[in-house]
């Protein structure tokens, strides 16, 4: 029989190993807590503990628990990122200066120079003998360029540092981060037209930023490691690599609890890991006078949706569609849930507006989006000049020669010309197995069936799961006499279609191709 404490603790682990499982990481970080109090020296439970707190945000069990790793040499190379940021918020310079050692040791060493160059600026060092004596890797080069730009605005070079700036943004003009920081610091250096410059752009996450820009926090170490880390975090984003992500962003936080860009990356990273309480959390945390709350507010419709609470997003996608001072992102999110659940008129009614809003500034994506929720309402006649106008101001733009074209030979009209801009888009894009499909099935429609079957074919190949590709192909299978395969793709294509689409296809599997079951 085990003893009382055992028991307790093996029911803390387990627990806490189910609440992670689903998501409820605070519950997990205080099962793991209870498991460590017992077995104050276990691995497992400490590795576990570890992460489920940094997740928590719960950061001196995650502390604690790496101790405990570092004591028994199983440590993630990451505790080092952590271990930084507490010694630099702690401003204990020997520690610092042991976790930078064992940073520049590890796989994230690319890191280390521009750390290193931070602590110097901090203590009165020049720090820019550093970074260019740093070896330099791929993925050093770009950390190295960036902070050097930043660190020159931070000491007074402002000229010197706006070209650098410019010089950067040239290898990655879309880095909202690098803009962001080095506007906080030039309008802190009383350089608020450059900074504005920087934040220039129809961009809705631009635009909010120049908004709401003001002066940021002293430049020093703790801005400067911050901020790599977020940046760090921001190039992580969409990868499998959420610990790691939630581990920056924490840490960062640590070191400036105002890091609102933080704060919506360690968001995406707990979503990652359906932790969808505690991400809902962090969106929450950033204040409505933060030039990241517009971004904040469309996040929270984007992980409502996540977790399936549909009519939430719904909800909250619609008030902010409809409050003063609703901008076009707002209106195409709240178009793009509404078509998303099959709602086209509405859907098309908030694309029109968001058309409107767009004004001389519209572009062939808006066209597009109104054009296309038209036609999938049945409103044909009003979607046809915005599908025509779409490829007229875009007309080497694959998606929207294959959407007009496509519309068009559903509908058998002008199977001439429509063939034509599927054509343009096949030789644009080759390998798309959706506008392959396309081209193929408007020869079928037009009667060159040896131009079409190799191309349907391909297609499958392509993307087997297409109920559509398939129905295709067994459809120019059932015409050249192959009726075997014919029903094999009409197979394929059942397993995946529903409604009007599985009810034609259930009677050509009974009955052969005939006059009312051909595909459109």
């Amino acid at each position: 029989m085990l003893p009382e404490a055992a028991l307790a603790d093996a029911r803390s682990y387990v627990r806490a190993r189910a609440a992670a499982a689903d998501g409820a990481v605070d519950v997990a970080a205080a099962g793991y807590a209870a498991a460590m109090a017992t077995a104050p020296d276990d691995e497992v439970v400490a590795i576990r503990a570890y992460r489920n707190a940094l997740a928590a945000g719960d950061m001196l069990l995650a502390q604690r628990a790496a101790e405990v790793l570092k004591r028994a040499d199983v440590a993630p190379a990451d505790v080092s990122i952590l271990d930084f940021a507490a010694a630099l918020r702690a401003r204990n310079v020997t520690a610092a200066d042991d976790a930078l050692g064992k940073i520049g040791a590890g796989p994230l060493d690319f890191l280390a120079p521009v750390l290193r160059a931070w602590i110097a600026f901090d203590r009165g060092i020049d720090p820019m003998p550093l970074l260019e004596k740093a070896s330099e890797s791929g993925l050093s080069r770009r950390y190295i360029a960036e902070h050097r730009a930043l660190l020159l605005i931070a000491s007074n070079r402002v000229e010197d540092g706006v070209a650098a700036l410019r010089a950067a943004l040239g290898a990655d003009p879309g880095s909202i981060d690098l803009r962001w920081n080095a506007a906080t610091l030039l309008t802190a250096k009383g350089k608020r037209d450059i900074a504005e410059s920087l934040l220039a752009g129809s961009d809705p996450v631009l635009s909010a930023l120049r908004a709401r820009l003001k002066k940021g926090p002293k430049p020093g170490a703790t801005f400067g490691a911050s901020r790599a880390f977020t940046r760090l975090a921001a190039d992580l984003a969409g990868q499998e690599t959420q610990a790691l992500s939630i581990l920056l962003t924490r840490s960062a936080l640590l070191l400036d609890p105002a890091e609102d860009r933080a704060r919506l990356l360690l968001a995406d990273a707990l979503a990652g890991e359906q932790a969808y309480p505690r991400a809902l959390a962090a969106l929450d945390a950033v204040k409505k006078d933060s030039a990241f709350y517009p971004t904040a507010l469309s996040e929270r419709v984007g992980l409502r949706g996540k977790r399936g609470d549909v009519a939430g997003a719904l909800e909250l996608a619609a008030s902010l569609a409809n409050a003063a001072g609703a901008n076009i992102a707002d209106s195409q999110r709240y178009a793009d849930l509404l078509s998303a659940q099959g709602r086209e008129e509405e859907a098309a009614h908030v694309y029109a507006r968001a058309l409107a809003q767009a004004g001389d500034g519209a572009t062939w994506v808006h066209h597009l989006q109104l054009g296309g929720s038209l036609e999938r309402a049945g409103k044909w006649a009003a979607a046809l000049p915005h599908l025509q106008k779409a490829v007229e101001l875009a007309p080497e733009q694959p998606i929207a020669l294959n959407y007009l074209g496509y519309a068009q030979v559903e509908r058998g009209e002008n199977l001439k010309e429509a063939t034509a801009l599927l054509e343009r888009a096949s030789r644009l894009r080759p390998d798309d197995a959706a506008i392959t499909d396309s081209l193929g099935w408007a020869y079928f429609r037009s009667g060159d069936i040896d131009k079409a079957l190799p191309l349907l074919e391909r297609a499958a190949q392509g993307d087997p799961g297409s109920a559509t590709i398939n129905e295709h192909l067994g459809d120019a299978y059932w015409r050249t006499g192959r009726r075997f395969e014919a029903r094999y793709a009409w197979r394929a294509a059942a397993l995946y279609a529903e409604g009007e689409q599985k009810t034609r296809l259930s009677a050509k599997l009974a009955d052969g191709l005939g006059q009312g079951t051909a595909a459109n």
